[in-house]
């Protein structure tokens, strides 16, 4: 697959075990899982083992449209690295890097072909953004 990998970061005024959780729990992910505030994710799912299979609902809040974001796990080393494959092929990795009481989530996505570059950046870094709104606000 001929894809351009994506890179965004945010560093996050928490210890790596509480970002870790917050990333990969069902009922934190739910709350965090969406670019702005006219859109949530009403349910997710999480078998985060190799070969398990991750899966949030992401709607628009007045209904207008809604979609399922599903992967399969490649790889998962506990509080350090995530890579897992959606499901029209695209791969991404998560690193999770703790120094100096905070921690670093990095993500890096094959794009997609349907929209420009940098939408699904700002995309993908407003939802990264808005879990840490989230995680250093409980």
């Amino acid at each position: 697959m001929d894809t351009t990998p994506i890179t965004i970061n945010a560093h996050i005024a928490a210890t790596l075990d509480k970002v870790w959780a917050f990333y990969t729990k069902p009922e934190h992910i739910t709350q965090w899982n969406f670019a702005d505030d006219s859109w949530h994710c009403p349910s997710a799912k999480n078998d985060l083992r190799k070969g398990g299979k991750y899966l949030a609902r992401m709607e628009a809040k007045d209904g207008s449209f809604g979609f399922d974001f599903e992967a399969v796990y490649d790889e998962v080393i506990p509080e350090e690295k995530m890579v897992f494959t959606l499901e029209n092929g695209r791969k991404t990795a998560v690193l999770f890097e703790e120094s100096n009481a905070e921690t670093k989530v990095t993500i890096t996505f094959d794009a997609e072909k349907e929209n420009s570059l940098e939408m699904q950046k700002n995309g993908w870094q407003a939802i990264l953004n808005n879990f840490k709104k989230y995680t250093e606000s409980h």
